[in-house]
């Protein structure tokens, strides 16, 4: 069956050019101009849909907030967002608002492609794996069980607990690398370069909300984290 690709955008010839090549690779393809439309087709019309291609700058609600309420509402499906920007700034915001991958206006249809595949792919192999086998990748904390290859949070030993939380790529991949590095200080400017592939100068800003977002999910009182620490002036220190 083929995968359903949600595109949102508001520059209709944009659009229609996406429509047309996904059709032609096979995809079946769904074209909406506004936020508040793909927000819509999930929630109140429960479509399905394998993946988003997400405008940021849209009338009315933008990408970023499409984003955020889809990851919200608990809907997992991989978000590759669409900026014309390209500043640091917006890839910082939109990973933080669970973007999984974005590219910059204009682009090369054969990259766009490129990555809409490996989004796609990742997700069937995480599809096919048998829930009750173990994946690897898997580390224990606190109480707290991070499996990285099936993206989800879980609590073991908690039994009000009983329902695993789903990360983001973008989450999980700051989570394996901080825990890599436990004991270590890793740099906002190492974060940037190494998890993102930023190499230029951005709002900290940014990163701090987003490790925020992350303290939300791993410690008993985000406001005195144990776990996920802030070393001053400098960047981060995982503690298990």
């Amino acid at each position: 069956m083929a995968a359903r690709i949600l595109v949102v955008e508001d520059e209709s010839h944009l659009a229609e050019g996406l429509r047309y090549n996904l059709e032609a690779e096979g995809y079946g393809v769904v074209c909406v101009e506004t936020g508040e439309a793909a927000v819509e087709l999930f929630g109140d019309r429960g479509e399905k849909f394998d993946a988003v291609l997400l405008d940021v700058m849209l009338p009315g609600m933008d990408g970023f907030e499409v984003a955020r309420r889809l990851r919200a509402a608990r809907w997992f499906v991989p978000i590759l967002m669409l900026t014309a920007r390209g500043r640091s700034q917006d890839v910082m915001e939109g990973f933080g608002a669970g973007a999984d991958d974005y590219l910059s206006k204009p682009f090369e249809l054969s990259i766009l492609l490129v990555r809409l595949h490996a989004l796609l792919r990742r997700t069937e192999w995480q599809r096919s794996q048998a829930p009750e086998q173990p994946v690897g990748d898997v580390f224990e904390f606190a109480g707290r069980r991070l499996d990285f290859e099936k993206l989800e949070l879980t609590w073991p030993e908690h039994e009000t607990k009983d329902t695993p939380l789903r990360l983001t790529l973008m989450e999980a991949q700051l989570l394996r690398f901080l825990i890599n590095r436990r004991g270590t200080v890793v740099s906002r400017k190492t974060l940037l370069e190494e998890v993102w592939g930023v190499h230029e100068d951005t709002d900290t800003r940014a990163i701090d909300n987003f490790v925020a977002r992350l303290r939300k999910y791993i410690e008993d009182e985000p406001g005195q984290p144990r776990h996920l620490l802030t070393v001053r002036g400098v960047g981060y220190r995982f503690e298990p």
